[in-house]
């Protein structure tokens, strides 16, 4: 595992980052980069960090070309060119990651300012918290959360295997996914919900007279439904631009639906209602819910890949897209010219539809059961 990562931005999920990592592993070096003075403070004082520093340019130089073989950037989007210039001018050549909700931006960021981009592998920790800053971090902040990572076919073969075994560490399960499909997928299942989430606060604060009773009733439901609401508007806005495009698309679509519902009610078609109500129940009701892997039914897949260039990110996102989850990869280097993809996969998604995908895509695929305790340590 890493000797020294370095985390630039230590609010909720960059120091929550760094609590995690060093329960994980107590001995892991960790530096922390972050604009805000008492930030800096607390996380030295709480021992969030074994170094809080002010990222200036001699600061970050000396963090990116001393021992670091992981850097995390958990700032905002329009801030990370700033740290894509100083890695590209420290010669650092490890893992770069990030934890920004959208892709397309970062992405291209990445391209034209680091000087080897395949080195940055895109990610995206699906967590948070109503409190922001350093005062929200907690260590089990990721603990059964989503984490999605974005390889592409020129990611180093060794890096997703290295960065899944530190999430996994971290409490989180990984979701590979094409980083052309991301910023769709998260506008549905993230940021628009986020926006319907705040029109319904606005909503019951339309509705509410001087002693605002209507709020006292908004209790259970209502207060689970609007919690995201009340995340840093600043935060939202700037994600909300950043993906302009999939979130505009997500609320059209969102203003068609809730159309619908309304001409149902002009229209007094209550069958035409309760099918529309029937059919969102059905889909909800069709969501997994927090899964837990049986210890008796792991699987080990094993995949050539010496002659498929960007195997590792084609096998894991097929995996994702089946719905099976990876408890661990591994890379066999059999000879210099030869290697297997080793995936442990649990009871979890359409395992026979994963078998064809692989091999409608081209690969030899060998699955045999594993006892469980040859393989303890991937559900620890």
């Amino acid at each position: 595992m890493f000797k020294q990562v370095v985390i630039v931005g230590l609010g909720l999920i960059g120091a929550s980052i760094a609590q995690a990592t060093r329960d994980a592993w107590p001995d892991m070096r960790l530096i922390g980069f972050d604009i805000d003075a008492r930030t800096r403070e607390v996380a030295l004082a709480e021992h969030v960090v074994d170094e809080a520093l002010e990222p200036t340019s001699d600061n970050l130089q000396r963090a990116f070309s001393g021992q670091t073989d992981l850097v995390i950037l958990a700032t905002p989007v329009e801030a990370d060119a700033t740290y894509f210039e100083a890695i590209a001018k420290s010669g650092y050549a490890g893992i770069i990651t990030d934890t920004s909700s959208t892709k397309d931006r970062i992405v291209e960021m990445a391209q034209q300012l680091l000087e080897e981009p395949e080195n940055f592998l895109p990610g995206h920790p699906m967590a948070g918290s109503e409190v922001n800053g350093i005062e929200g971090a907690r260590a089990d902040l990721f603990q059964g959360a989503y984490w999605i990572l974005c390889p592409d076919e020129r990611t180093p073969v060794d890096y997703l295997p290295q960065m899944h075994e530190f999430i996994v560490a971290l409490g989180a399960r990984v979701i590979v996914i094409p980083r052309e499909q991301h910023d769709h997928a998260i506008a549905v299942v993230s940021h628009v919900p986020h926006f319907v989430a705040a029109s319904l606060v606005e909503l019951a604060a339309h509705a509410a007279d001087d002693q605002q009773s209507i709020m006292r009733l908004a209790a259970g439901g209502f207060k689970d439904t609007t919690r995201v609401a009340a995340g840093s508007p600043q935060l939202w806005s700037g994600i909300a631009f950043d993906n302009k495009d999939q979130v505009h698309t997500g609320l059209r679509e969102m203003q068609g639906i809730l159309g619908e519902f309304i001409d149902a009610l002009e229209a007094d078609d209550r069958a035409r209602l309760t099918g529309l109500l029937a059919n969102a129940a059905e889909l909800r009701r069709s969501l997994p819910a927090s899964w837990v892997p049986s210890a008796d039914n792991l699987i080990e897949v094993r995949i050539p890949i010496s002659n498929h260039p960007g195997a590792v990110a084609q096998a894991t996102a097929l995996a994702s897209e089946v719905g099976c989850n990876i408890q661990s990869i591994d890379i066999d280097h059999v000879t210099e010219d030869r290697a297997f993809l080793s995936l442990v996969i649990t009871d979890e998604g359409d395992i026979g539809q994963f078998s064809s995908e692989l091999i409608s895509a081209g690969y030899a695929v060998s699955f045999q059961p594993l006892n469980p305790k040859e393989h303890a340590h991937v559900l620890q």
